[in-house]
Protein backbone atom coordinates (compact mmCIF):
# COMPACT_ATOMS: atom_id res chain seq x y z
CA UNK A 1 0.00 0.00 0.00
CA UNK A 2 1.38 3.49 -1.03
CA UNK A 3 1.00 5.71 2.29
CA UNK A 4 2.36 8.45 0.58
CA UNK A 5 4.37 10.19 3.13
CA UNK A 6 7.57 9.78 1.16
CA UNK A 7 9.53 13.12 1.91
CA UNK A 8 7.07 14.32 4.59
CA UNK A 9 9.42 15.76 7.72
CA UNK A 10 8.53 13.46 10.76
CA UNK A 11 9.14 13.89 14.74
CA UNK A 12 9.05 11.35 16.94
CA UNK A 13 9.81 11.71 20.58
CA UNK A 14 11.53 9.10 22.54
CA UNK A 15 13.31 7.58 20.02
CA UNK A 16 15.90 6.17 21.10
CA UNK A 17 15.03 2.97 21.68
CA UNK A 18 12.08 0.52 21.99
CA UNK A 19 8.72 1.53 20.61
CA UNK A 20 9.91 5.08 19.51
CA UNK A 21 12.56 3.21 17.72
CA UNK A 22 10.04 1.52 15.87
CA UNK A 23 8.31 4.02 14.68
CA UNK A 24 11.37 6.12 13.61
CA UNK A 25 12.27 3.07 11.87
CA UNK A 26 8.70 2.48 10.09
CA UNK A 27 8.50 6.28 8.97
CA UNK A 28 11.72 6.36 7.21
CA UNK A 29 11.19 3.12 5.53
CA UNK A 30 8.03 5.09 3.69
CA UNK A 31 10.32 7.37 2.78
CA UNK A 32 10.02 9.90 5.54
CA UNK A 33 12.46 12.41 6.17
CA UNK A 34 12.59 11.21 10.22
CA UNK A 35 13.66 14.01 12.91
CA UNK A 36 14.67 11.60 15.95
CA UNK A 37 14.84 12.89 19.60
CA UNK A 38 15.76 11.94 23.00
CA UNK A 39 17.37 12.82 26.44
CA UNK A 40 20.26 10.44 25.54
CA UNK A 41 22.34 11.87 22.96
CA UNK A 42 24.78 8.97 22.12
CA UNK A 43 21.90 6.82 21.77
CA UNK A 44 20.29 8.67 19.42
CA UNK A 45 23.38 8.70 17.09
CA UNK A 46 23.56 4.91 17.12
CA UNK A 47 19.79 4.76 16.37
CA UNK A 48 20.17 7.45 13.72
CA UNK A 49 23.39 5.12 12.21
CA UNK A 50 21.13 2.01 12.36
CA UNK A 51 17.98 2.48 11.15
CA UNK A 52 17.73 2.60 7.17
CA UNK A 53 16.91 5.87 5.83
CA UNK A 54 16.66 9.68 6.19
CA UNK A 55 16.89 10.32 10.16
CA UNK A 56 18.40 12.98 11.59
CA UNK A 57 19.01 12.75 15.73
CA UNK A 58 18.37 15.93 17.99
CA UNK A 59 18.45 16.16 21.72
CA UNK A 60 15.13 16.74 23.63
CA UNK A 61 13.89 16.57 27.20
CA UNK A 62 10.29 16.47 28.05
CA UNK A 63 11.36 17.41 31.20
CA UNK A 64 12.45 20.95 30.02
CA UNK A 65 9.52 22.45 28.51
CA UNK A 66 11.59 25.60 27.40
CA UNK A 67 14.13 23.71 25.37
CA UNK A 68 11.37 21.28 23.87
CA UNK A 69 9.73 24.42 22.67
CA UNK A 70 12.52 25.06 20.27
CA UNK A 71 13.54 21.55 18.91
CA UNK A 72 10.74 21.76 15.99
CA UNK A 73 12.09 24.92 14.74
CA UNK A 74 15.66 23.34 14.90
CA UNK A 75 14.18 20.74 13.10
CA UNK A 76 12.53 22.74 10.36
CA UNK A 77 16.10 24.55 9.88
CA UNK A 78 17.83 21.23 9.13
CA UNK A 79 15.39 19.30 7.51
CA UNK A 80 12.30 20.96 7.30
CA UNK A 81 8.95 22.03 8.47
CA UNK A 82 7.21 19.22 10.85
CA UNK A 83 4.17 17.66 8.87
CA UNK A 84 4.26 14.46 11.24
CA UNK A 85 4.77 14.81 14.87
CA UNK A 86 4.56 11.51 17.06
CA UNK A 87 4.46 12.50 20.68
CA UNK A 88 6.16 9.46 22.41
CA UNK A 89 7.24 10.25 26.34
CA UNK A 90 8.95 7.74 28.87
CA UNK A 91 6.64 6.05 31.40
CA UNK A 92 6.26 7.46 35.05
CA UNK A 93 7.86 5.64 38.33
CA UNK A 94 5.23 2.62 39.25
CA UNK A 95 3.57 3.45 42.67
CA UNK A 96 0.15 2.84 43.95
CA UNK A 97 -2.40 5.75 44.36
CA UNK A 98 -1.26 7.33 47.60
CA UNK A 99 2.58 6.41 47.16
CA UNK A 100 4.01 8.52 44.88
CA UNK A 101 5.63 12.01 46.04
CA UNK A 102 3.68 15.17 44.85
CA UNK A 103 7.07 15.94 42.75
CA UNK A 104 6.54 12.54 40.96
CA UNK A 105 2.90 13.88 40.42
CA UNK A 106 3.95 17.25 38.60
CA UNK A 107 6.82 15.24 36.61
CA UNK A 108 4.47 12.84 35.13
CA UNK A 109 2.07 15.84 34.38
CA UNK A 110 5.11 17.51 32.37
CA UNK A 111 6.10 14.70 29.78
CA UNK A 112 3.37 13.26 29.41
CA UNK A 113 0.90 15.92 29.44
CA UNK A 114 2.04 19.54 28.59
CA UNK A 115 5.59 18.15 26.65
CA UNK A 116 2.97 16.97 24.18
CA UNK A 117 1.29 19.78 24.21
CA UNK A 118 4.64 22.29 23.83
CA UNK A 119 5.54 20.79 20.56
CA UNK A 120 1.67 20.99 19.46
CA UNK A 121 1.44 24.41 20.32
CA UNK A 122 4.91 24.80 17.80
CA UNK A 123 3.78 22.98 14.93
CA UNK A 124 0.11 22.97 14.63
CA UNK A 125 0.61 26.58 12.93
CA UNK A 126 2.72 25.44 9.81
CA UNK A 127 0.20 22.37 9.82
CA UNK A 128 -3.51 24.70 9.27
CA UNK A 129 -1.13 27.12 7.00
CA UNK A 130 -0.36 23.41 4.89
CA UNK A 131 -3.64 22.09 5.25
CA UNK A 132 -2.30 19.13 6.18
CA UNK A 133 -0.77 17.44 9.30
CA UNK A 134 -0.66 13.61 11.44
CA UNK A 135 -0.23 14.13 15.16
CA UNK A 136 -0.35 10.72 16.80
CA UNK A 137 0.27 10.30 20.55
CA UNK A 138 1.90 7.35 22.13
CA UNK A 139 -0.71 6.15 25.09
CA UNK A 140 -1.50 2.92 26.95
CA UNK A 141 -3.83 0.60 27.75
CA UNK A 142 -4.17 2.40 31.12
CA UNK A 143 -6.51 4.65 30.23
CA UNK A 144 -9.39 1.72 29.19
CA UNK A 145 -8.26 -0.38 32.26
CA UNK A 146 -5.97 0.86 35.00
CA UNK A 147 -2.87 -0.76 35.37
CA UNK A 148 -2.10 -1.61 39.44
CA UNK A 149 0.74 0.04 40.72
CA UNK A 150 1.45 2.39 37.96
CA UNK A 151 -1.19 5.49 39.20
CA UNK A 152 0.81 7.65 37.89
CA UNK A 153 0.64 6.58 34.15
CA UNK A 154 -3.08 5.43 34.74
CA UNK A 155 -4.27 9.10 35.57
CA UNK A 156 -1.81 11.27 33.07
CA UNK A 157 -2.36 9.30 30.18
CA UNK A 158 -6.02 9.87 30.81
CA UNK A 159 -5.39 13.70 31.00
CA UNK A 160 -3.61 13.29 28.15
CA UNK A 161 -6.61 11.72 26.03
CA UNK A 162 -8.55 13.77 26.34
CA UNK A 163 -6.13 16.59 25.54
CA UNK A 164 -5.87 15.13 22.38
CA UNK A 165 -9.34 14.00 21.82
CA UNK A 166 -9.83 17.91 22.41
CA UNK A 167 -7.66 19.03 19.72
CA UNK A 168 -8.74 16.41 17.27
CA UNK A 169 -12.23 18.25 16.87
CA UNK A 170 -10.17 21.93 16.28
CA UNK A 171 -7.39 20.91 13.70
CA UNK A 172 -9.68 18.35 12.02
CA UNK A 173 -11.43 21.59 9.38
CA UNK A 174 -7.26 21.84 8.95
CA UNK A 175 -6.44 18.68 7.64
CA UNK A 176 -4.96 17.32 10.12
CA UNK A 177 -5.72 13.88 11.85
CA UNK A 178 -4.43 13.57 15.99
CA UNK A 179 -4.88 10.19 17.33
CA UNK A 180 -3.79 7.71 20.19
CA UNK A 181 -2.29 4.27 19.93
CA UNK A 182 -3.23 2.69 23.33
CA UNK A 183 -0.11 0.82 24.02
CA UNK A 184 -0.06 -2.99 25.50
CA UNK A 185 2.92 -4.85 26.60
CA UNK A 186 5.58 -4.81 23.82
CA UNK A 187 9.36 -5.97 24.30
CA UNK A 188 10.83 -3.50 25.41
CA UNK A 189 13.36 -2.12 28.35
CA UNK A 190 10.68 0.33 29.66
CA UNK A 191 8.22 -3.50 30.40
CA UNK A 192 11.71 -5.29 31.25
CA UNK A 193 12.16 -3.03 34.20
CA UNK A 194 8.34 -2.97 35.63
CA UNK A 195 8.14 -6.68 35.29
CA UNK A 196 11.76 -7.14 36.53
CA UNK A 197 13.26 -8.95 33.13
CA UNK A 198 12.12 -9.55 29.34
CA UNK A 199 11.84 -12.91 30.34
CA UNK A 200 9.41 -12.69 33.26
CA UNK A 201 7.83 -10.11 30.81
CA UNK A 202 7.20 -12.47 28.48
CA UNK A 203 5.86 -14.80 30.62
CA UNK A 204 3.24 -12.75 31.43
CA UNK A 205 2.05 -11.98 28.16
CA UNK A 206 1.39 -15.67 27.74
CA UNK A 207 -0.44 -15.98 30.46
CA UNK A 208 -2.80 -12.42 30.37
CA UNK A 209 -2.60 -11.50 26.42
CA UNK A 210 -4.79 -13.20 24.22
CA UNK A 211 -2.57 -13.19 21.38
CA UNK A 212 -0.23 -15.16 23.96
CA UNK A 213 2.82 -12.92 23.63
CA UNK A 214 4.48 -9.33 23.82
CA UNK A 215 4.23 -7.03 20.89
CA UNK A 216 6.79 -6.07 18.56
CA UNK A 217 8.16 -2.51 18.34
CA UNK A 218 7.53 -2.64 14.80
CA UNK A 219 4.41 -3.98 14.75
CA UNK A 220 3.54 -0.63 16.76
CA UNK A 221 5.62 1.57 14.27
CA UNK A 222 3.51 0.04 10.95
CA UNK A 223 0.68 1.29 12.78
CA UNK A 224 1.59 4.52 13.20
CA UNK A 225 2.85 5.08 9.75
CA UNK A 226 -0.70 4.12 8.66
CA UNK A 227 -2.18 6.53 10.94
CA UNK A 228 0.40 9.46 9.51
CA UNK A 229 -0.75 8.30 5.97
CA UNK A 230 -3.08 9.68 2.99
CA UNK A 231 -5.14 6.42 3.58
CA UNK A 232 -5.81 7.54 7.20
CA UNK A 233 -7.33 11.43 6.23
CA UNK A 234 -10.69 9.99 7.84
CA UNK A 235 -9.18 9.13 10.83
CA UNK A 236 -8.68 11.60 13.83
CA UNK A 237 -9.84 11.63 17.30
CA UNK A 238 -9.61 7.48 17.71
CA UNK A 239 -8.23 6.07 21.03
CA UNK A 240 -6.67 3.23 18.97
CA UNK A 241 -6.13 -0.43 20.86
CA UNK A 242 -2.95 -2.38 20.27
CA UNK A 243 -2.35 -4.75 22.57
CA UNK A 244 -3.37 -8.22 21.32
CA UNK A 245 -6.42 -8.44 22.92
CA UNK A 246 -5.28 -7.60 26.64
CA UNK A 247 -8.30 -5.09 27.13
CA UNK A 248 -11.32 -6.68 27.99
CA UNK A 249 -13.48 -3.95 28.00
CA UNK A 250 -15.70 -2.82 25.05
Amino acid sequence: MELGIKGRTALVLGASRGIGRGIAASLAGEGARVAIASRTPEDLVKTAAEIEGDVTPFGAETGNLEHLAEVPAEVKKQIGPIEILVTNTGGPPPGGALDNDLEEWQAAYTSLVLAPRVLIKAVAPGMRDRSWGRIVNVGSSSTRQPIPELNLSNVHRAAAVAFFKTLSSELAPHGITVNTVATGMFATERLADVRGSLDAAHEVARQSVPARRLGDPAEFGDLVAFLCSERAAYLTGAVIPLDGGMVRAL
